[in-house]
């Protein structure tokens, strides 16, 4: 797979967790969410933008502990995305943020380049 269309994915996945999300289907949208987070996690700005949805899922699903850990994801995301990035890591306030995690097996397809 092509980065191309790991960047297609993570929009797809993106608008599948939207769609959960208005289903009040909250734990599909939140396993969309962390596969977006993935999917993005080496970009600088897929990798901010999915904290950010991660952090308007908390606001909207009433999460206190996923809108506070959020906040200082998307601020590392923004310093430290081209540093470094815990590898498989789903991007969620229930994950240690610099705990590598293998890649989701339905994911791994978009890492083979």
């Amino acid at each position: 797979m092509t980065k191309l269309q790991r960047k297609q994915e993570f929009y797809n996945q993106l608008q599948l967790a939207k769609k959960a999300l208005k289903n009040k289907r909250f734990k599909v949208s939140f396993y969309h969410l962390e596969n977006a987070y993935i999917l993005g996690q080496k970009h600088l700005y897929r990798h901010t933008l999915s904290h950010i949805k991660m952090f308007a899922f908390g606001l909207k699903t009433k999460n206190s502990k996923e809108v506070f850990g959020q906040i200082t994801r998307i601020i590392a995301s923004i310093f430290f995305t081209k540093i470094w990035v815990p590898k498989g890591n789903t991007g969620g306030a229930d994950i240690s943020p610099i705990k590598p995690i293998p890649i989701r097996k339905e994911l791994q397809k978009y890492f083979s380049e």
